[in-house]
């Protein structure tokens, strides 16, 4: 199902809680709202829309990955950028990290890590941001 953006910043700088089995339906909200909102939009985090869980959904590479829990073990290569978001207007600078290690679960809540680099490491970022209440 598509769902509203949420634009209220005080509702997305609540870090959100772990998620779990029963959150899967949010993950494929997730993805919906990503795939109808492609042009404009990379990454999603469910607190914008509307659900404190940490679930993100971002393009890898032309396919919607869905991470539950995701947590940044390791990062390198710090770096400023800009970057916007659905949630917010405008651009603003930040610091982003060229490769970053991920431990996370799957849609079969399985335990993983994987390293990433780059523009899909940058995503991922910005959407943990989101998880941990952050705003940029």
């Amino acid at each position: 199902m598509i769902r509203e953006i949420v634009h209220d910043p005080v509702f997305l700088a609540i870090p959100s809680v772990q998620a779990d089995e029963k959150d899967l339906p949010i993950a494929q909200d997730l993805l919906d709202t990503l795939n109808y909102h492609r042009a404009g939009c990379v990454g999603m985090a469910a607190n914008m829309i509307g659900v404190s869980k940490r679930i993100i959904v971002f393009d890898d590479y032309g396919t919607g990955m869905v991470m539950l829990n995701p947590v940044i073990t390791e990062k390198t290569g710090p770096y400023e950028t800009e970057e916007g978001c659905l949630s917010l207007s405008g651009v603003r600078k930040t610091l982003r990290y060229e490769k970053i290690k991920v431990s996370y679960q799957n849609l079969k809540l399985q335990k993983k890590t994987r390293t990433f680099h780059g523009w899909t490491a940058q995503i991922i970022q910005h959407e943990v941001d989101h998880c941990d209440g952050i705003l940029i």
